[in-house]
């Protein structure tokens, strides 16, 4: 962590282009890294959540990563996530970030046997993070997904007595005063990235620097507008941009949220991932029309 430097703007969080067989279409990526590094955004989120990281192999985990890194060619940052029910897989992808050449790693808790404590939670991730030793490590606090609502701010400064290399959370949650509590410990100690995107600036006005959302990934130039109206203290500006955000997560939600819709879009602005994996269904061409109208209606294409 000797070159470490905080993050600060966009991280978007990637989707994981598939062929129309359902495998990794690893060939996209190049291009989609091109497009990422045409914009604002400062780096990218692996197999998260947005990554379908749950429906993928560990192995296709790795050659993501190693096709992300690759491509991003050092234009901006790569985030692996890591994370997995099981300890020693999320051993094995942390060890495997480090030596591909991943910026930093990030680990969602287990969320199959959860743990009850920040102690256990801090016992889960401890070798994990032995496992990238050199790499910052971000918490990523979902309790919507993962059922493990544990109070943020005791784990940080509890957890850096045991994780060295914990620099702060990827806070997708909407508790605020909690996330105030995480920004404010030990004078800004900790990293809080804003996870939530249609509430973006409401975690900027507690103070938040950096944020990683999947909708980064097509609209970069709204959040961008967002957090430099914030920096000018020019709220007004940035509510009428924040608008333009909600209004797009609303069409999205009407399509099964913000993976499958994502793609779909991602799909519209030319760069093709793919379907997802089942569970979740593939986009339909009359479903590809209807979004279209919905998104030309509130003028998406104009953002």
């Amino acid at each position: 962590m000797n070159n470490y430097e905080r993050l600060e703007g966009m991280v978007a969080a990637t989707f994981t282009p598939m062929d129309e067989n359902g495998d990794v279409n690893l060939s996209v990526i190049e291009k989609y890294a091109d497009w990422i590094a045409s914009t604002p955004i400062k780096g990218v989120f692996v197999c998260g959540t947005t990554g379908e990281f749950s429906s993928l192999t560990i192995d296709e985990r790795k050659l993501i990563l190693e096709k992300w890194v690759a491509s991003a060619g050092k234009r901006f940052k790569v985030i692996a996530h890591v994370g997995s029910n099981c300890q020693r897989s999320a051993m094995e992808l942390a060890c495997h970030a480090e030596k591909a050449g991943a910026d930093a790693i990030a680990s969602i808790a287990p969320s199959f046997f959860k743990p009850g404590t920040v102690d256990e939670l801090i016992d889960f991730f401890a070798p994990v993070c032995r496992s990238a030793s050199e790499l910052p490590f971000y918490y990523y606090n979902m309790p919507s997904i993962t059922g493990v609502n544990l109070p943020v701010d005791r784990f940080l400064v509890e957890g850096k007595k045991k994780i060295p290399n914990l620099v702060g959370t990827k806070f997708t949650h909407n508790n605020l005063m909690e996330m105030g509590a995480c920004i404010d410990l030990e004078q800004h100690k900790f990293e809080v990235l804003h996870g939530f995107d249609e509430i973006l600036i409401a975690g900027l006005s507690m103070g938040a620097v950096a944020g990683v959302g999947s909708t980064y990934n097509y609209i970069p130039n709204v959040y961008h507008a967002i957090f430099e109206s914030m920096k000018q203290n020019d709220v007004e500006t940035a509510r009428a941009w924040q608008m333009k955000s909600i209004r797009t997560v609303e069409v999205i939600i009407k399509y099964g949220g913000g993976v499958r819709g994502g793609k779909a879009i991602m799909k519209l602005i030319g760069i093709d991932c793919g379907s997802c994996r089942l569970p979740i269904k593939p986009f339909s061409i009359e479903e590809y029309d209807k979004l279209k109208g919905d998104l030309d209606a509130i003028n998406f294409f104009d953002f």
